[in-house]
């Protein structure tokens, strides 16, 4: 799995040796830099980092009024780290349910600590349950939970959620299949699947069907592996009745 992060820090050469020693664990991935609280919010809102990094040495007060903030609009918040040269801010850290605090000069073996912590997570924990869908100013967030399905149309993809309303976003449904949590499926070239809206799955056909809507989505053999691991998935927390 890949983890992703941001960073908010106004000082250049503690940015830099932060993102220095990130480089050696390849499967964390930097999506931003952000140097004041308020492009650090836009920044976790537009990317839905799994972990942020935010250094505390200056602008303490607004990088946790930040934190706070971000519970009007994500069900599920990024693992915050702090980073400051002293332990001054390591209570509110605390209160403010940061996942681990850092101090200057960065500690090579407690990096390591906490990411190897990450690592062990479940891949459900890290992942946010709103993504957001950006168009020029436009930012539009979703909560996952309402979407059935996204469909491929040529160069971008449309999402359909469960009240009947339909989403077009301007990027590929590439885009989209590591960024969303781990119940949507990839079962078609054009199709990714919210499994918790799975009510049936023909194989004879090669299709499944939603609850909440008359519809049947195909699979293809490409993702034939797919179905299966989510056939076996779904049949664990169910009741069997073959004939």
């Amino acid at each position: 799995m890949e983890y992703s992060y941001t960073i908010i820090d106004s000082d250049a050469v503690s940015n830099l040796q932060l993102r220095s020693f990130m480089e050696e664990y390849e499967d964390f991935k930097c999506l931003g830099l952000t140097k004041k609280p308020s492009d650090g919010l836009n920044s976790i809102l537009k990317l839905c980092p799994n972990i942020v990094f935010v250094n505390l040495n200056e602008q303490a007060p607004s990088l946790f009024h930040m934190v706070v903030e971000l519970h009007q609009y994500l069900d599920n918040i990024p693992l915050i780290i702090g980073v400051s040269k002293t332990r001054e801010y390591a209570y509110d850290a605390i209160k403010n349910n940061f996942f681990d605090y850092w101090l200057q000069p960065y500690n090579e073996f407690d990096i390591r600590k906490s990411l190897l912590k990450i690592r062990k997570m479940e891949p459900k924990d890290l992942i946010p349950s709103t993504i957001c869908l950006k168009s020029y100013k436009d930012f539009h967030y979703i909560d996952t939970r309402d979407i059935l399905y996204l469909q491929a149309d040529n160069n971008s993809t449309e999402f359909y959620l469960k009240d009947g309303s339909i989403t077009n976003a301007y990027k590929t449904l590439k885009t989209f299949e590591n960024q969303l949590p781990y119940n949507f499926v990839r079962i078609h070239q054009s199709y990714i699947v919210n499994t918790d809206y799975i009510s049936r799955i023909n194989f004879g056909k090669s299709i499944c069907a939603l609850k909440m809507m008359n519809k049947q989505l195909p699979f293809s053999k490409s993702y034939r592996e797919n179905m299966d691991c989510l056939k076996k998935a779904l049949s664990r927390n169910s009741v069997s009745a073959l004939n």
